[in-house]
């Protein structure tokens, strides 16, 4: 009987302990602080991880693209080559090398490319590297150091094709060509989103969309490639933007659930992009 007691007793004590232990992993992953944000492109088997700002911007640079009628090779490119200059972040200096070197691509002034601040407007500064891009015979299907090295005469032309995997990765989830291929985990905002603040968003990156907005959601009547490329480009900025979910063809990102994207409840083709409501 003793021993009897004794088991029971063990068992309910690994059962306590076990209850606590799933308590505690609960509230951490409920927690806010303890969320690491970041943005993930998956190709195949392989997941290629950005900071979110940088998958901001790598969002841009695709999004423009995609409103030249640029291939997704131009976009892989000009994201090497952006990450290369300057991590995917556009900064105000330059290097030993190029002293006047600024923004996104590093673009030098004193080289032609443009004011100090012309070249640190990241539209700016994305449509200058397109327009040398496709004036380079054959770019689309040259190695993306050769190419990126035609526009951007390196003194490491070797060093771009160290990121053509992750560039590759983005631009084809950016463009719309790799469906629900970007997820980003982030924690919930701090303040209320503005649905007119994602339609200018998407107007400077796209060009002008048929965008209706209805409370805080944007509607916009697009789908396939295009939906694609307009829904990833929200997860890409729904840090800045505090975008809380994005539908499009019959699939959600929630941010709140952090499970990247899922079947929708409500599925439809076009692209619903919701911002968070005011803090109560």
């Amino acid at each position: 009987m003793r021993r009897l007691r004794r088991a029971v007793i063990v068992v309910l004590a690994l059962a306590l302990v076990a209850s606590a232990i799933f308590a505690v992993f609960a509230v951490l992953q409920r927690s806010e602080t303890l969320v690491s944000e970041r943005c993930v492109a998956v190709a195949g088997t392989a997941s290629h991880e950005l900071a979110t700002d940088q998958a901001a911007n790598a969002s841009l640079i695709t999004a423009i693209s995609v409103q030249r009628g640029l291939p997704p090779r131009a976009a892989s490119i000009a994201i090497a080559t952006a990450m290369q200059e300057s991590m995917l972040r556009n900064i105000n200096y330059g290097d030993q090398a190029g002293p006047d070197s600024r923004g996104l691509f590093q673009q030098r002034p004193s080289q032609g490319w443009g004011t100090e601040a012309q070249v640190m407007d990241p539209v700016y500064a994305t449509n200058a590297f397109f327009d040398r891009l496709v004036k380079v015979p054959g770019y689309q299907t040259m190695d993306i150091t050769q190419a990126a090295q035609a526009v951007q005469r390196s003194a490491f032309p070797q060093a771009y094709s160290q990121h053509e995997d992750m560039a590759r990765a983005f631009a084809s989830a950016l463009s719309g060509h790799s469906e629900s291929a970007l997820n980003c985990e982030l924690r919930m905002p701090d303040a209320a989103g503005d649905p007119s603040a994602v339609v200018d968003g998407i107007t400077t990156a796209f060009g002008t969309q048929q965008a209706t907005v209805q409370g805080r959601s944007v509607h916009l009547g697009i789908s396939g490639v295009q939906g694609w490329a307009v829904a990833q480009w929200a997860v890409a900025n729904a840090k800045t933007l505090s975008i809380t979910q994005v539908d499009v063809a019959g699939q959600t990102w929630n941010r709140q659930k952090r499970d990247g994207w899922q079947a929708s409840v409500a599925p439809s083709e076009s692209v619903t992009i919701t911002v968070s409501a005011p803090p109560t």
